[in-house]
């Protein structure tokens, strides 16, 4: 079983990784930031549909604020999902802006609604944290999955990740008759070693999603990381393995049901082929956060020099033991798919 050690730490962006941002088109100077929403009034748990309280709290502002906060909080959405074209904020209105009180980072989570269609997104505003950023690039770049994302000085815009949650997925749908065990079961394998080899930890099953895409024969599924804050920041290997979590145990199961070792394997070959093409078409972006995560600080000493034992025996590879930094022990891991 995984346990996480401590409540993690909190790592500014540093003045290497700003520059990255700078260089990729991440930072962008908005003009609403995560201290600004810290200004509301009054706030309203949030139920959800059943009257369970969601631990969110929805938050209200001042009306001498509100036209401001609103309309600032539009440009930004237009900035995450059109360029900054404003012309797009037309129909659109801020129909909620919730704030999670039970999450470390306690975030906002704001509601932009269509008034033509009722058509509604989400985005979230957060305190940026460098382990975070981090996470959302490497996902970028390492995953099937492309992020929207943007940062300025200390605050982090981050879009909607869609899916099912990972808990209310094992609950409700993990018995469904139209569930496809063999394709969910070989997704989470390969979700799996994606985390490993990019050392995403903390995957429990509240922290990423499943998303169901029927097809004209069958139904497909992605297993979605939606938190990202663990990127190369734990000291145990188990910690970047989602087999490990108690939290995950139905999809564990399912996977000794109906997967051979065999086919396992091969299913682990395959998600590190995946990520090896993708390590050589974007090798130029991948060489660049590997050189500013290796010149930051986001790790403990303990934690660096616990993982890189791990790893070495885990890969029978002493190179891990000359590594310094939580940057270094990345570059390894992803060295080790490149190999044959």
């Amino acid at each position: 079983m995984a346990l996480i050690s401590k409540k993690k730490i909190v790592y500014p962006i540093s003045q290497g990784l700003k520059k990255y941002l700078m260089k990729y088109g991440r930072e962008v100077d908005f003009p609403i930031h995560y201290k600004d929403l810290l200004r509301y009034s009054s706030s309203v748990p949030l139920y959800d549909y059943k009257g369970n309280d969601t631990l969110w709290e929805t938050v209200f502002f001042n009306e001498s604020d509100r036209e401001e906060i609103h309309y600032n909080v539009k440009k930004i959405y237009a900035l995450l999902k059109a360029e900054g074209d404003i012309s797009v904020m037309k129909h659109l209105y801020v129909d909620r802006i919730d704030l999670c009180i039970y999450g470390n980072t306690q975030p906002f989570r704001v509601r932009i609604v269509n008034r033509i269609n009722d058509n509604f997104d989400y985005f979230y505003v957060k305190n940026a944290d460098a382990s975070r950023v981090y996470g959302l690039e490497l996902e970028h770049l390492l995953s099937p999955n492309r992020i929207s994302y943007l940062v300025h000085n200390n605050t982090l815009i981050e879009e909607h990740i869609a899916g099912i949650p990972g808990e209310m997925f094992m609950k409700l749908h993990i018995h469904d008759q139209m569930l496809n065990p063999i394709r969910l079961a070989k997704e989470f394998v390969k979700f799996n070693e994606r985390c490993f080899v990019r050392l995403l930890g903390d995957m429990h099953s509240s922290n990423f999603v499943i998303d169901v895409t029927p097809d004209f024969e069958e139904t497909h599924y992605r297993i979605r990381a939606i938190d990202f804050d663990q990127q190369s920041y734990e000291g145990k290997k188990s910690i970047y393995l989602p087999q490990y979590f108690k939290q995950n145990n139905a999809l564990i199961q399912l996977g000794l049901n109906h997967i051979t070792s065999e086919s396992m394997v091969q299913y682990q070959r395959e998600e590190r082929a995946l990520i090896a093409n993708r390590l050589k078409s974007s090798h130029k972006e991948i060489e660049d956060i590997l050189r500013s995560m290796e010149h930051d600080t986001i790790s403990t000493k303990t934690n660096i020099e616990s993982l890189k034992n791990d790893l070495a025996r885990h890969y029978k590879n002493e190179k891990f033991l000359s590594c310094k930094n939580m940057g270094a022990i990345l570059r390894e891991s992803l060295e080790q798919v490149l190999k044959k």
